[in-house]
Formats: C-alpha cells, structure tokens, sequence
C-alpha cells in the first residue's frame, strides 16, 4: 500500500519545497540592493575592415 501512496505525494512534495522557498526567500532573506544606476553599455566598434 505505501507502494501507491509514495509515488502519489511526490509532486505535493516538490510543490510544497518550491513554495516552502519562495516564502523563505520572500521573507527571510535580506532584500537586494538594486545598483543605484544601470551601467551604460560601451559602444561597439566595428571590425577593421578587410583589405
């Protein structure tokens, strides 16, 4: 009988880990700091050309 019900409450299991983390992280852990300003991207220079 636990045969059946083993297999049957894996997924409540893994549902119950991921949610079970989410909370932790939304929660527990300490918030991110964000950067105070995006870093601009370089400007791409072309290749040289081909002679």
């Amino acid at each position: 009988m636990y045969a059946l019900i083993v297999p049957a409450a894996v997924p409540f299991v893994l549902l119950g880990t991921v949610m079970g983390l989410s909370w932790w992280e939304d929660h527990l852990l300490p918030p991110a700091k964000e950067p105070a300003e995006a870093p601009a991207e370089a400007p791409l220079k072309p290749a040289a050309p081909a002679a």
